[in-house]
């Protein structure tokens, strides 16, 4: 889908387009009701897993089939909802959101709950990937990354104040609370999106398999590689941080939602600090950040043995997340035609990448390489998506040389 053409923006509510900032505040609930559930989920692993009777690394199994709906489900709604209204689409995602993350709270049984967190992660790449475009649309050019880092500031804000209260709910009143809080604020979500959101009209141009051209987009797949890849270790690392704690560091459980607010806090530093920097420079941004995060995730090990220390890390591993609305704008860029689909993927990437940190993190764990691991393996990954990073500049020179000769 392209941005909202002129027609559109005059049917969209005149108050929306002056002041952006209340649908970006709109679309960003959204993204807290997202992020309070992918990462609580993960923090409440010490939590569910006995509840469901069964160990910790069976238990990361749960988090990587939310991960697996997200990678599914964020193409296909995608490419389903082309020809629908925007904001229509948003409210018909976190309705799904709801309703699946309210089954979760009830799941009786381990294959339950794998069923619903699969269908909790469908809605998720695809509400972000459209929630960024319109979000986008709204605001000048240059000022495309900082338009998503709004939406994104939902999610980061969640690790400051939803996952500690979920994780906190975990603890005082049982686990399944956390989902259900989740199931409320999508439903919270879809009031706000109703009345904020500008209403447009469908784009009949827009067909399924103009969306799929995405797929035939060399660009394309370099940035979802770099997502998909470099952060991961990120995903490594916080999956196990409060296993880490109360194993390694050896901390009272009480002091776990302080460790995951600061973590918090550092993604939402990074998502509004590094979106003014990208756009200025764009893939300069993603490059510092990458390496940002491998120098951080490779201390992580060394900096266990000491609570403050840690949670001083742990910050530094999660200003790193600012990589999302950089990823998200540079797929604006070379997406061409396929804007939907190629937003969308971004999330499908991401959430590779929270399947495969976890999933590598927990074989080193497995392994008999103790938590602190992670932290070493998680800084492979960073240098791992660093190293995509490097091929698509080269991509790009390319390309850029090519025209060159032709014109």
């Amino acid at each position: 889908m392209h941005d909202l053409t002129s027609a559109q923006r005059a049917d969209a509510a005149p108050a929306a387009i002056r002041r952006p900032g209340i649908v970006h505040f709109a679309l960003a609930m959204g993204g807290f009701a997202i992020g309070t559930t992918e990462f609580a989920t993960m923090s409440l692993l010490p939590y569910f897993a006995p509840g469901l009777d069964i160990d910790e690394p069976t238990a990361g199994h749960v988090i990587s089939a939310y991960a697996l709906g997200v990678v599914v489900g964020a193409p296909l709604l995608a490419v389903l909802g082309a020809r629908l209204s925007r904001r229509v689409l948003l409210i018909l995602l976190m309705g799904a959101f709801a309703l699946f993350n309210g089954l979760s709270a009830l799941a009786s049984s381990y294959e339950l709950m794998l069923l619903f967190r699969f269908l909790s992660g469908l809605p998720h790449g695809a509400y972000f990937g459209i929630a960024s475009l319109v979000a986008a649309s709204l605001v000048p050019t240059d000022q495309r990354s900082q338009a998503v880092g709004r939406v994104l500031l939902g999610l980061t804000v969640a690790t400051v104040i939803g996952v500690p209260m979920a994780n906190w709910m975990g603890q005082a009143i049982g686990w399944r609370w956390g989902f259900a809080l989740v199931a409320v604020l999508a439903l919270l979500t879809m009031l706000l999106v109703w009345f904020l959101a500008p209403g447009d009209k469908p784009d009949r141009s827009v067909s399924p398999l103009r969306e799929l051209a995405a797929l035939g987009n060399g660009q394309v797949w370099l940035t979802l590689g770099i997502g998909a890849i470099g952060f991961g270790g990120m995903f490594c690392v916080y999956t196990y941080v409060a296993s880490t704690l109360l194993e390694v560091t050896k901390v009272s459980p009480a002091m776990i939602p302080v460790a995951l607010g600061i973590f918090g806090l550092g993604m939402t530093a990074g998502n509004i600090i590094a979106p003014r920097y990208a756009d200025r420079a764009l893939m300069p941004t993603a490059a510092v950040l990458l390496i940002g995060s491998a120098l951080a995730l490779a201390l992580y090990p060394l900096a266990t043995g000491n609570f403050w220390l840690l949670c001083l890390d742990v910050f530094a591993v999660g200003f790193g997340g600012a990589l999302g609305p950089v990823l998200q704008t540079r797929l604006m860029d070379v997406a061409g035609d396929a804007q939907a689909l190629a937003a969308a993927l971004n999330h499908s990437a991401f959430n590779t990448a929270n399947a495969l940190g976890p999933l590598l993190g927990g074989m080193a764990v497995a392994a008999g390489w103790g938590w602190s691991s992670t932290g070493y393996v998680g800084s492979a990954l960073a240098l791992g998506g660093l190293l995509v990073w490097c091929l698509a500049m080269l991509s790009d020179r390319r390309i850029r040389r090519r025209a060159e000769q032709r014109n």
